[in-house]
């Protein structure tokens, strides 16, 4: 079931004899920079008809067996286990084990998958491949193994920490998103996996990146906790030029909220795996864009220096926010991206993209560099990802942030005490933070708003809530265009003091 495929075998027997044999991200990047020097060959599926044309419920039923674990009998904390072919994952993906004297294979068996009721010809699937995998950990029991990630299509890959349930996912890289040339998606072609030992509390996964104009070497190093992080190394080579190139993009889900209350009756007050896009400038500045579910593509820039941070997160942990028992939105995780070094001149883009249902990612974020290197030039990123349930813990105690973001329709209060709507669009927005909550009541606070040259500001007030501990900001708009977008920026300062981070809203066209 082990295949040994021995990588320049009399070098290596030769460098293992010196005892300086190591496998690392550079054996990966010589073949990404192979395979960027010549053209790109399209990988051909290998799947029967059966399989490539099966409905989800379908591929559901096959299932890894769970007593066949990868590693199962070793004493490691991780193990594998691996995802079959089907439906549109058509293509294999080849995924070897490294040990400290060999890379092994670790080739496909049918043994390893129960079928349930597909019935298939076994000659047929033979010689099939791994569609992906996923790691099991002791995250939440000890003796009991969770699955904690998971690498399935393109160059998806997903993690969570302790109590958290798959939500958002991460990619290697994205091509060209949101333009009207059409995106290009990456995949992983192959994975090696390094065999932890005993003691280890985290795993090493190299994956090599394809795709018709770029190819990468990677380096995942894999740390299970609370908030469990991903290390990442990335060698990215263009074979051509690119419109847009995404570095550590993310991509996450958001159907309706407070901000844009679903329009049809629904029992769950919010439908998203992430509610806002929060980034850390250079400057030091913290943004905060709460997430929309457009008519029409949106696509929204913010250009910055040296990034220290940004990412999709899931502000709201109440379950009330979302009243799910199946999905659970409240226990999925936020994803950070804490860039590991100086990054440059760039921008973090969020594309958000009409969708009808929650089965549908539509919203995705990345940095794109300002400028590229020619094509064949190595391109070198390192971050670690954070995937948390304690998005609070990103700020320091001195600047307050976004709580909530409440939107509806505007109205003024009549001299009999019914509110009268007047055609306005009203957001209430409550900051909150530590420092925040120590401020006396009749503290002087003051808003910092800012629009668009498509609205007019009827109202901006401030009011302390004792609820939160915090300062709670009502805005009234006017839109002059309900065919345009409209943008707007608030802040809460004292004195010449900010207190919070900014609040970066853009109000949907035709809304």
């Amino acid at each position: 079931m082990m295949k040994v495929r021995w990588i320049g075998t009399a070098v290596l027997l030769a460098l293992y004899a010196n005892n300086s044999w190591a496998f690392n991200i550079d054996d990966v990047a010589k073949q990404a920079k192979a395979l960027a020097g010549k053209s790109f060959e399209a990988p051909k599926s290998n799947l029967p008809s059966q399989f490539r044309e099966m409905k989800f419920a379908d591929y559901q039923q096959i299932q890894f067996n769970h007593d066949k674990a990868y590693w199962g009998k070793l004493r490691t904390p991780f193990k594998l286990e691996f995802y079959h072919q089907g439906m549109y994952f058509d293509t294999p993906v080849q995924i070897s084990e490294v040990t400290g004297s060999a890379v092994r294979e670790i080739k496909y068996n049918p043994d390893y998958f129960n079928f349930g009721n597909v019935k298939h010809d076994a000659e047929a699937v033979k010689n099939l491949g791994f569609a992906g995998f996923k790691v099991l950990y002791p995250l939440n029991n000890k003796g009991k193994n969770d699955e904690i990630a998971s690498f399935l299509g393109a160059s998806y890959f997903r993690v969570i920490g302790a109590g958290q349930v798959y939500g958002l996912s991460a990619r290697g890289l994205a091509i060209d998103t949101a333009l009207p040339s059409g995106e290009e998606f990456p995949r992983f072609k192959e994975f090696w996996i390094q065999r932890p030992k005993p003691q280890d509390k985290q795993l090493v996964i190299y994956a090599l990146l394809d795709s018709p104009r770029a190819a990468g070497a990677y380096r995942f190093v894999l740390h299970p906790g609370e908030a469990s992080t991903v290390d990442v190394q990335s060698k990215v080579y263009l074979r051509d030029n690119v419109g847009k190139l995404g570095i550590a993009p993310l991509t996450s889900m958001f159907l309706f909220g407070q901000n844009q209350p679903s329009t049809v009756n629904n029992f769950r007050p919010a439908l998203h795996d992430s509610d806002g896009l929060s980034i850390h400038n250079g400057n030091g500045e913290w943004i905060w864009r709460p997430l929309n579910n457009p008519r029409h593509l949106a696509v929204s820039t913010f250009t910055i220096e040296n990034p220290k941070g940004f990412g999709l997160l899931q502000r709201g942990r109440d379950f009330d926010n979302y009243q799910d028992l199946d999905d659970r939105y409240d226990l999925r995780p936020s994803g950070w991206v804490e860039p590991i070094g100086d990054w440059g001149k760039g921008r973090v883009e969020l594309v958000e993209i009409p969708t009808a249902d929650e089965t549908n990612d539509n919203i995705v974020a990345f940095w794109t560099p300002e400028t590229l290197p020619e094509p064949g030039k190595e391109m070198n990123f390192k971050y670690r990802l954070h995937f948390s349930r304690d998005e609070n813990q990103l700020h320091s105690d001195d600047t307050a942030w976004v709580k909530n973001t409440l939107r509806s329709a505007g109205d003024v209060k009549q001299s009999n005490l019914v509110r009268q709507p007047d055609g306005t669009v009203a957001f209430t927005i409550d900051f909150v933070g530590k420092d925040m909550s120590k401020m006396a009541e009749n503290s002087q606070v003051a808003p910092q708003v800012s629009v668009g040259k498509n609205a007019d500001v009827v109202e901006q007030s401030v009011r302390y809530n004792p609820v939160t501990k915090g300062w709670r900001l009502v805005l009234r708009l006017r839109v002059k265009d309900a065919k345009q977008s409209t943008e707007m920026r608030a802040a809460l300062v004292s004195g010449d003091k900010t207190l919070t981070e900014t609040w970066s809203y853009q109000l949907p066209a035709n809304e």
